[in-house]
């Protein structure tokens, strides 16, 4: 039976992969599609020069994903693959979408912009993918992490504070997110983000009772006891920190939310996520009062308009909030089309944080909503991972890793639409960038390892535990009594013998004698008067047993209310 269902666990672990594999042919099949509908509306009806090649080249790189998936976490899900492929693909045809129309803005100028992103963004491609697939062929558990959760928090701290102490570009407005060595530039943030969700993962589920423990009730909401809050002071300081010294207003967010709401998984206590909200509007509100730049964003943020005015607010530097409302609103329901927007007048951030408005301008509020989707159902199953693990740790990741993808996504998108002040993120998989390219295909990674071990756990049925001796029938459990049907060899033969010789009278079998381990046990108390409650009441000492003989007990009754061998008096 239970070879049956390992088999059906397999065969429907195999329905998965194929599954999987015909989401990624449509999903490569959409992108390619896209792409050239854009070249060909930029280029008055031509096909787009070497669409062979790029389409073969994200093909052959959905396939060789797939066939690691396959061979190395058979049981994982199999939406989070192609989600993330249909991401990055779409991503790569706006960004050659916005190159043709930078180019063409940008020619006589002879800046930055006309560089085209299209092309390192590939490449960055191949090398996120490859990562992520030897991190899914090379770490056989998600556990693995468990046993670093120190080392990975030590090392995220250095790469948080590390950008701090570099000079900042003046093409950078302010923000300190970027380590420059040798003409390469990397945002440690986005690395940060990951292994800061590893080590709550696993501080929050070696501390999770201890955070969990009630303490004062004030209006109507228990608060944690003042010794357990101070985890959540001190992500709160350093976070605030991280928003001071290198005004990274997403970052900081980021890093706390994921934080408080893992506390919130691991404890079930709400007053955290309270507590954990008014820290945040808190500080955000005294920083953005203090902090020059961050209190330029709120300004730009609750005005947008006022930059166009010949006198408004000096700490209004940016004119990208208006610009992208304008952008989002000529996309009406159903867009211009791809090719025939102009996002290309935002800037440089374009290809970044507002490549959100490219597809909000060209296709509309419908392609918002899609995209908008896909990002929701990449976050689902990453929860729906979280449901389906049965280790603490485990659940916690896959919760952390989901949640930080979420709040990047608001934090972007919401920023772009008016909703939040700008933070500079880049949109997840989308936007220009290897840094966050490479660390979200680390979290889809991630993903589908502990995904995995959730299928394996939902469809495979755990082999038999040789920790215990199986189970022993009740008949041959007797204690060392004899029954009739058990009776000595002896007595078996005296049995055949008398039925031989035809005796009328039935067979009397012995009583065995109780063995000195199975002494009948005296009462722990010597009357109802002096036992606690639950404890049978003491029979009379001189009423005979159920063997006939009078009661006598092994050892003598203690003084006071105290179980058999436990009175402190007589011990």
């Amino acid at each position: 039976m239970q070879s049956t269902a390992r088999g059906e666990g397999r065969r429907l672990a195999a329905r998965h992969r194929n599954i999987e594999l015909g989401l990624l042919v449509l999903a490569v099949a959409v992108c390619l599609a896209g792409h050239i509908d854009a070249r060909m509306a930029l280029s008055d009806g031509k096909m787009p020069p070497g669409l062979l090649v790029h389409g073969l080249s994200l093909g052959a790189l959905a396939g060789v994903a797939h066939l690691a998936v396959r061979r190395f976490a058979p049981y994982a899900d199999p939406l989070i693959l192609p989600l993330a492929v249909f991401l990055t693909g779409f991503g790569l045809m706006l960004l050659d979408r916005l190159d043709i129309s930078y180019a063409a803005a940008h020619a006589k100028k002879g800046d930055f912009q006309k560089v085209p992103a299209a092309p390192q963004q590939l490449m960055w491609v191949f090398i996120a993918v490859l990562v992520s697939l030897a991190l899914v062929v090379l770490i056989k558990h998600h556990r693995f992490f468990q046993r670093y959760v120190y080392l990975l928090m030590a090392g995220a701290l250095i790469l948080l504070a590390a950008p701090a102490f570099f000079p900042g570009r003046p093409e950078d407005f302010g923000a300190k997110r970027w380590i420059r060595l040798a003409g390469l530039s990397f945002e440690p943030d986005e690395f940060v983000k990951v292994a800061i969700t590893i080590f709550f993962a696993g501080y929050l589920m070696a501390s999770r009772d201890a955070l969990a423990l009630a303490g004062r009730k004030i209006w109507g909401m228990t608060l944690p006891r003042g010794r357990h809050a101070g985890p959540v002071l001190a992500i709160w300081v350093v976070s605030l920190l991280v928003l001071i010294f290198e005004r990274d207003l997403g970052t900081s967010l980021i890093f706390f939310g994921v934080f408080v709401v893992m506390l919130y998984v691991a404890t079930e206590r709400t007053s955290w996520v309270v507590l954990g909200l008014l820290m945040a509007v808190g500080g955000a509100a005294v920083v953005g009062t203090v902090e020059p730049h961050v209190h330029g964003r709120v300004e730009a943020w609750l005005h947008p308009l006022d930059i166009y005015k010949t006198v408004h607010d000096k700490a209004i530097i940016s004119d990208q909030p208006a610009e992208a409302l304008f952008s989002l609103g000529t996309g009406h329901l159903t867009g211009t089309g791809l090719g025939s927007g102009r996002p290309w007048l935002i800037g440089f951030a374009g290809r970044s944080d507002f490549v959100f408005t490219t597809i909000g301008e060209e296709l509309g509020l419908a392609g918002v909503t899609a995209i908008l989707l896909v990002y929701l159902l990449l976050v689902q199953r990453g929860l729906r991972t979280a449901v389906g693990l049965t280790d603490p740790f485990g659940k916690l990741l896959a919760t952390g890793l989901s949640t930080a993808l979420a709040l990047q996504v608001f934090v972007v998108v919401g920023g772009v639409s008016g909703l939040v002040p700008l933070t500079g993120k880049a949109l997840p998989f989308l936007a220009a960038g290897g840094s966050s390219l490479l660390a979200n295909w680390l979290t889809v990674a991630l993903l589908i390892k502990l995904s995995d071990s959730a299928g394996r756990t939902a469809l495979e049925p755990a082999l038999p535990s040789t920790d215990f001796p199986p189970q022993v029938p009740a008949a041959q459990r007797s204690g060392g009594r004899q029954t009739p049907a058990q009776g000595t060899s002896a007595q078996g033969a005296a049995a055949q013998g008398a039925a031989a010789q035809g005796a009328a009278a039935p067979q009397q079998t012995p009583e065995p004698q109780p063995t000195e381990q199975q002494q009948p046990q005296p009462p722990a108390y010597p009357s109802a008067g002096q036992q606690p409650p639950g404890y049978p009441s003491a029979p009379d000492p001189t009423m005979p047993d159920a063997s006939g003989r009078p009661h006598t007990p092994p050892y003598p009754y203690p003084s006071g209310p105290y179980p058999p061998n436990q009175n402190p008096t007589t011990a």
